[in-house]
């Protein structure tokens, strides 16, 4: 279960990440990359919905999922620019296949480690982070490779896909591993210390309805718009080492920094994520003139990649853990899915961003610093909702 789920999230890791770092300085590029963001984020909500009250199964939704994640690398391989082919193949249906796959690999994986769902689930979306480098190391140094790259790559993510299809599936209604004791990790102090339990279980028309949901979804929009533009940045300066390093620890931070947590809390380590994320930029900016005008890049450039890389994908799984900590555990997952779909108003900022950052990089950049900066800000502000502000956290 979490093998395939892996390599299912990694597979689907260059429609985003490889299409964002090869193809954006085309024509129209940025906009069909906005679109397919907006696309990926809104289709993970209703395939996880169906899947979880089991009106849907997964057999199908990854079957759905690995014909247009196919389709989509397909058509990013034999088209260029902003073509109606473009639009529809890789960015509405390109994307809402990666949305079925990234949301239905996450609800498997969730429900088969219910002890610790949220670092299971950080492992896989890793795989979403890293999961490019491959395509972006053959194709970015050889430009003239890169259709067949991308075909290629379109090949594969069909039969892992497929492959994910027909083993994959969900446990048993309340299913535990026979090795973890409840009662035991129910009481585990230390545990409690860094992931205090929710004041209740919320559905999610309650969970709508308080401050710190939209609080959370917030968040991610900044967060998530700055780190789909650091890989634009990056890759405009042709150092596809950087790019590579940049978008490796993308994903490898999340592990780590589900590990930290553990050791010291969601808060605290979503704070100094941000943080990474924020100084990431400003050396980014500094970096930026110099690197534009001699590709391969100066220590700064590096430097920059390697902090914007650990802050620009921890946050997603470090997010998707708070909303257990501060909802619960029953609907957890859908109202997590309902703050990542504020991730397709993080493509549109992208986009924006990236648009400026193609004439003025360090404006871009400081700009994105600054957005970085707001929720390392707001999130030690965040509050259990249920509890009375008399209460100290």
């Amino acid at each position: 279960m979490f093998r395939l789920a892996l390599a299912s999230m990694a597979v689907i890791s260059p429609l985003q990440y490889g299409y964002a770092a090869l193809h954006t300085r085309q024509a129209g590029g940025l906009t069909l990359l906005a679109v397919w963001i907006a696309c990926q984020a809104a289709g993970a909500l209703p395939a996880l919905h169906l899947v979880r009250r089991r009106r849907l199964g997964v057999r199908p939704c990854l079957a759905a999922g690995a014909a247009l994640t196919g389709l989509g690398l397909a058509t990013a391989g034999l088209t260029s620019g902003l073509s109606p082919a473009a639009l529809a193949g890789y960015a509405v249906l390109g994307g809402l296949g990666a949305g079925l796959v990234y949301g239905v690999c996450g609800e498997v994986v969730s429900s088969w480690y219910p002890e610790r769902p949220a670092a299971r689930v950080g492992l896989i979306t890793g795989a979403f982070g890293y999961g490019a480098v491959p395509l972006l190391l053959w194709a970015g140094p050889f430009p003239a490779a890169t259709g067949a790259a991308f075909l290629v790559t379109a090949a594969v993510a069909t039969a892992v896909l497929a492959t994910a299809a027909r083993h994959l599936r969900l446990p048993p209604p309340l299913w535990w591993p026979q090795d973890v004791d409840p009662r035991s990790h129910a009481l585990d102090a230390a545990r409690l210390r860094t992931a205090p339990e929710s004041a209740k279980q919320f559905g999610l028309a309650q969970a709508l309805r308080t401050r710190t949901l939209p609080a959370l979804a917030v968040m991610l929009v900044c967060a998530g718009a700055v780190s789909v533009l650091d890989v634009i940045v990056v890759a405009a300066t042709g150092a596809w080492g950087a790019v590579a390093l940049l978008v490796a620890l993308n994903g490898a931070g999340r592990a780590v920094a589900m590990r930290a947590c553990e050791l010291y809390g969601r808060r605290r380590v979503l704070s100094a994520v941000f943080c990474a994320l924020a100084a990431g930029q400003v050396l980014l900016a500094v970096a930026a003139q110099t690197a534009y005008e001699r590709p391969g890049g100066t220590l700064l450039l590096w430097l920059g990649a390697i902090a914007a890389g650990l802050g620009g994908g921890a946050f997603y799984p470090l997010l998707a853990g708070l909303v257990r900590e501060l909802f619960g555990a029953e609907r957890a997952t859908e109202i997590h899915a309902v703050v990542y779909s504020a991730k397709a108003v993080a493509g549109v900022m992208a986009a924006g961003l990236a648009y400026i950052a193609l004439t003025a990089p360090g404006a871009a950049l400081l700009a994105a610093a600054a957005l970085a900066a707001l929720p390392a800000l707001a999130t030690p502000r965040l509050r259990i909702p249920g509890l009375p502000a008399t209460i100290p956290l």
